[in-house]
């Protein structure tokens, strides 16, 4: 599971690794030096690419709103959003 700090918590990393999750959640700037290895801090390079998408879905007012009351035709408005995204950066 890759989080941000606000999610630096043992006991939240005890939890995930109790259930069989390896936690990727860096700690935070204020937080004591704790004995032993650091936290594998791999996984969390590519959460910008999960947080870019939200910031470029962020930008069609109609998802972000949500008018849609049936799942269907939001869903339709996602899909053509994404295409949106797409050609825009295939064309820049």
């Amino acid at each position: 599971m890759v989080a941000d700090r606000g999610y630096d918590s043992e006991a939240l990393r005890r939890r995930l690794q109790a259930r069989g999750i390896k936690p990727c959640i860096p700690r935070r700037r204020n937080a004591r030096r704790r004995p032993g290895r650091k936290p594998d801090l791999s996984g969390y390079r590519q959460r910008w690419v999960v947080e870019r998408t939200f910031a470029w879905l962020g930008g069609f007012r109609r998802l972000v709103v949500r008018w849609e009351r049936r799942a269907h035709i939001y869903l339709a408005f996602l899909l053509l959003a994404c295409i949106l995204i797409l050609l825009r950066v295939i064309s820049g």
